[in-house]
């Protein structure tokens, strides 16, 4: 408690973690604002009816790392979604297009350029989802489901809906980049826990009430009382070992370093000598890629489903269009956890290689008068910093995948509802804690700075 107390103590630190507080309620807010547009009683009928589908529940996978919600036809049901997906191609272009990798080495100017580039794709990212989203909701039927609202049917109010949704995500980008200047932690990260948090809930009053009943599901007080999606008691216990076991598994991989030795060579100023008898450490985190790689992976899984789709509805004749399209709606499903974890490998390598260059590290340890010992200055050791990064990258990457693949197993073998899964062990719960650990780590830094103990200090 002291701890906390001693936060507000320091101006700055008060300041920042009220500003960015004040950002994540406007969201909150916004979240909650609905679309002129539509009728809200119907499309929530309709989309109570549709939970437990296929579109459901793909729907639902998106809001969950979206920070959105397309079930309900807000400003904010894109979330930032379509800024990710920016984010994704320029990361991607910028290691392929030489004109944007050398943006990329020019430091703060070049990431600042990126930036504007990433911003003016997320707006046209925006336009096209916006209209796919909106064109069949309020178009009439049989072409739309026709759930505009009464006398906003023309077609000029669907363009005002994609552009109220595109200034939705725009704005949410703007929050979260504000959050980055004059905030604490990373804004778009903390918008998606924020929004990640907020169904906790609804997912926890599922768990024990009968949402159609509105009573409590007596299975859970019995042993195997629990029927098809029913959570009994042993379930239950399953549920809350699988949500501890992530905790303390994520906090160990997150934390959890390689240390590579490091000396310094011997400099002789005047009759003072310094370096050459203190060694140091370089640490190298194993789980280097964070947790983008899982956002990265979720969301292009999602492209597969939408294009089967509609090449089956245009092509009903073909069989194997619709099986593929089954496949990747199928979360617990043998081709879309391989593609999952496939997926996640690739980014967490591509991540990693994005953000470590052995090949510079090495030279900067060359320009401090620093070594590795027994490994010889220069390519001896960036090959050799290659090496371990490959390798702990390795145990990064199955890490991410156990934890990314636990709901759809669950789902799929212990008949738990997918929403109740998805936090209570999976990727919802590694973005939280992992936001949370950075979150904490940069509050430590402002204490230790300012000569305080630190949150996980003593």
């Amino acid at each position: 408690m002291n701890k906390l107390i001693t936060i507000f103590k320091i101006p700055e630190l008060a300041q920042k973690i009220g500003i960015t507080l004040l950002f994540l309620v406007i969201y909150r807010i916004g979240y909650h604002v609905p679309l002129p547009m539509i009728d809200q009683q119907q499309m929530l009928k309709h989309m109570a009816s549709m939970q437990q589908g296929a579109l459901g529940q793909v729907l639902g996978f998106v809001a969950l790392f979206s920070g959105g919600s397309f079930s309900q036809s807000t400003i904010f049901a894109l979330g930032i979604m379509p800024y990710i997906s920016a984010s994704i191609i320029f990361q991607l272009l910028a290691t392929v297009y030489p004109p944007l990798e050398k943006l990329q080495k020019e430091g703060e100017s070049g990431r600042k350029k990126i930036n504007e580039y990433t911003r003016y794709a997320t707006v046209a990212i925006c336009l096209f989802q916006a209209f796919l989203l909106v064109r069949p909701i309020m178009s009439p039927g049989p072409s739309g489901w026709g759930w505009a609202a009464k006398g906003f049917d023309g077609f000029l109010y669907i363009f005002s809906a994609v552009f109220i949704l595109t200034a939705g995500t725009v704005f949410m980008m703007w929050l979260g980049e504000q959050i980055d200047e004059y905030g604490i932690g990373n804004g778009i990260s903390l918008i998606i826990m924020a929004g990640i948090i907020s169904r906790i809930p609804d997912a926890t009053s599922n768990l024990f009430f009968d949402p159609i009943k509105k009573e409590f599901k007596e299975s859970i007080l019995t042993l195997g009382g629990g029927a098809g999606r029913d959570v009994s008691f042993e379930k239950l216990v399953v549920l809350i070992c699988l949500f501890i076991g992530v905790v303390v598994a994520v906090i160990a991989i997150t934390k959890g370093q390689r240390r590579i030795p490091t000396q310094s060579a011997k400099h002789v100023r005047g009759r003072r000598t310094f370096g050459g008898g203190s060694r140091q450490f370089m640490p190298l985190r194993v789980n280097q890629a964070g947790v983008m790689p899982v956002i990265f992976a979720s969301s292009l899984l999602l492209i597969p489903y939408f294009l089967f789709k509609i090449l089956s509805d245009a092509f009903p004749t073909v069989s194997w269009l619709g099986a593929l399209q089954d496949a990747f709606y199928r979360q617990g499903g043998y081709t879309y956890n391989v593609m999952y974890i496939v997926m996640i490998y690739f980014f967490c390598y591509f991540w990693t290689a994005v953000t470590f260059n052995p090949k510079d590290v090495a030279n900067n340890l060359k320009d401090y008068g620093s070594f590795i010992p027994g490994y010889r200055p220069g390519k001896r050791t960036a090959d050799y910093l290659e090496r371990v990064i490959m390798r702990i990258t390795y145990i990064g990457a199955a890490f991410l995948a156990v934890v990314a693949i636990i709901p759809s197993m669950i789902t799929s073998t212990m008949g738990v509802d997918p929403r109740i899964a998805s936090f209570y062990g999976g990727t919802g719960l590694l973005i939280v804690v992992s936001v949370v650990l950075d979150l904490v780590q940069k509050i430590n830094s402002h204490l230790v700075m300012r000569n305080y103990p630190g949150l996980t200090e003593d």
